[in-house]
């Protein structure tokens, strides 16, 4: 970023913004006098936790002057640098610091500092707490976008969405019928002992115990109070478009479906198939016979895929399921995790709910207007996305579609059979 000399004088022309902090360097007698290891931190960190940046030392900001570092004090600089990432971030940063010169007003070559932060996997916290680049300032990053970031950037190590206790539920809230369920055989465990090895509850720092978002979406009723996006959301309409204008209804059935997830997706695949047109065939010998608009088992996958793999840390966000004449899209809030892409997805697995999908591996596969191809609803062969594409294409002759929307919602498009009409 910024690597030629040309560039960043272009850079420091135009001045800060969300890729570029300018820094002079103050020193009083022997010592560094600003900016202090705390600063620098806050501002490295701030670029590591968006998109990257690069910091130049020796530059003042304001009228945009290249000062210079003087030759036998770019020793301590550079070792203040790195003691900003070592000791006053966590975790550690690894920049790559360069030794540079750049000509000041008068043309005269000053040695400066270029200090480069890419982009990290991990979130970093400097003395100033959880900071990101807003154009040129540094800025908190609010709650609910804090525990998207550190989803989207798979810190498994340190955080997990679905195992993160709800605090403003008790355990009270876990129904026994539901998630004894998933004990496998008789335990000497206590209850809140087992709620924890299943990662359905969890301790804060207090010692107090309370409901995982797992928890409560495998083993609650109610997880949409605490969770108020935990929910399918699913409308049918009558033709292949959204037409408000229509004097006869638009809609055709809706529903919000809530309750266990794996009760949602049995639900959703009724609600499906209860308000799908039928496609009439030709048959070989003369006739006609009606054919499902979509096929059972590739819904089944789809709707399983978009209820297990959806970043349940973005607040108020719900699957989204609509029925169209010639469509079903399925809508999911997040962004694909790790590296993946839409492209992808057929040939790679990435777990974002792993606590969920290894409850969701305990639970039987209802009915689903299709025979069982598994007995129970999620399996660890990644089978689902090609079950989705190829038995979809083999009906209606038309690969179904995954898109990217806005970086914050993964649509599937599945396509009707042809010849798809009203009931």
């Amino acid at each position: 970023m910024f690597a030629t000399r040309g560039e960043l004088l272009e850079k420091i022309r135009l001045g800060e913004d969300s890729f570029l902090e300018l820094k002079e360097v103050r020193f009083a007698g022997g010592k560094i006098r600003g900016p202090d290891q705390d600063n620098l931190a806050d501002r490295l960190a701030a670029f590591a936790n968006t998109a990257g940046g690069v910091l130049l030392l020796g530059v003042e900001d304001t009228r945009r002057e290249v000062l210079g570092i003087p030759l036998d004090r770019l020793d301590a600089v550079e070792t203040l640098v790195r003691q900003a990432c070592e000791q006053s971030i966590k975790p550690a940063l690894a920049p790559i610091i360069e030794r540079l010169t750049l000509p000041d007003f008068a043309g005269k070559e000053q040695p400066v500092l270029r200090v480069e932060v890419a982009r990290s996997m991990f979130v970093h916290q400097s003395p100033g707490g959880y900071l990101h680049r807003v154009g040129a300032a540094k800025q908190p990053i609010p709650p609910d976008q804090l525990a998207r970031l550190f989803q989207q950037r798979s810190q498994s190590r340190l955080i997990r969405f679905d195992e993160t206790p709800v605090l403003r539920a008790d355990m009270a809230e876990l129904a026994e019928l539901l998630w004894r369920r998933f004990v496998p055989t008789q335990s000497a465990d206590d209850d809140v002992t087992l709620l924890g090895k299943l990662a359905m509850a969890g301790q804060t720092d207090d010692g107090t115990w309370h409901p995982t978002v797992a928890g409560l979406l495998m083993g609650s009723e109610r997880a949409v109070k605490y969770l108020p996006g935990a929910l399918v959301q699913a409308v049918a309409y009558r033709g292949a478009r959204i037409d408000t204008d229509d004097v006869a209804p638009y809609q055709l059935d809706a529903a919000d479906i809530t309750g266990p997830l794996d009760r949602q997706i049995t639900q959703a695949c009724a609600f499906v198939a209860r308000n799908a047109f039928v496609a009439a065939a030709k048959l070989a010998q003369g006739g006609r016979a009606d054919l499902p608009a979509f096929d059972a088992l590739a819904v089944f996958e789809a709707i399983t895929n978009a209820v297990a793999h959806r970043d349940y840390s973005i607040a108020g966000a719900k699957i989204r399921l609509r029925l169209f004449a010639d469509r079903l899209e399925i809508y999911s809030p997040g962004m694909l995790p790790n590296t993946m892409t839409p492209e992808s997805l057929r040939f790679r697995q990435s777990a974002r709910n792993e606590a969920l999908t290894s409850l969701l591996a305990r639970c039987p596969v209802d009915d689903i207007g299709a025979p069982n191809h598994r007995s129970h609803i999620m399996d660890k062969r990644g089978e689902g996305v090609g079950i989705i594409l190829d038995r979809s294409e083999k009906l209606s002759g038309r690969a179904p579609k995954y898109e990217l929307m806005d970086n914050s919602e993964l649509r599937l498009t599945i396509y009707a059979a042809d010849g798809a009409t009203s009931v």
